[in-house]
């Protein structure tokens, strides 16, 4: 298994957190579930706005099998494991006292939140992957999305499982990555080239 290391000292949880495709057949609650929207919905948030907003699903039920309609390519595969499957958006304006106005931090807050239910998961011995591969167009009418919201993610949570259960091809990248140096990513007072 991947080693990971920071070049600098950091809190172990950002080091073990990672998003496996694998998951035991265990299953969740509904407060659990509720719990990671709780923590997400603490994450930090321009002018207060939280523009996130959570549709989900517990494997088995309508919701589940709604969102995971609306998945694509693999990760049909391997979500339909998972024992919850949560939807994040965001609104993409706020009420003015004339009108809406267009809200340029809703996808960044939305991120925020992600991260916020990403370690809350771990903190729940729960392991949680956010995927990309989905049909927005499919979900939005499916999960009733209002006009004005945007679909950012699908995450998959659950325990963790046997990557032996996975398909062959999705075994081998069953890991946590790594991440690129610091000097590579950050410098004081320019970004690197």
């Amino acid at each position: 298994m991947t080693v990971r290391q920071s070049d600098h000292p950091i809190d172990p949880q950002f080091l073990t957190r990672w998003s496996p495709r694998a998951f035991d057949p265990a299953e969740m609650t509904e407060g659990q579930v509720l719990s990671l929207i709780e923590a997400a919905r603490w994450a930090p948030s321009a002018s207060n706005h939280q523009p996130a907003r959570f549709a989900w699903g517990l494997r088995g039920d309508a919701g589940f099998a709604a969102i995971h309609d609306g998945l694509m390519g693999f990760n049909r595969v391997w979500a339909d494991k998972a024992a919850a499957l949560i939807v994040l958006a965001s609104k993409t304006f706020v009420d003015k006292e004339d009108g809406p106005a267009a809200n340029s931090w809703h996808a960044f807050d939305a991120g925020a939140s992600w991260m916020s239910l990403a370690l809350q998961a771990q903190a729940m011995g729960l392991v949680a992957h956010a995927m990309g591969g989905f049909e927005a167009e499919t979900l939005a009418p499916a999960l009733g999305l209002p006009e004005g919201y945007q679909i950012h993610v699908v995450v998959a949570v659950g325990r963790q499982g046997d990557v032996a259960d996975l398909p062959e091809k999705l075994q081998a990248r069953e890991m946590p990555s790594l991440r690129r140096p610091v000097a590579e990513v950050a410098a004081r007072g320019r970004f690197p080239a």
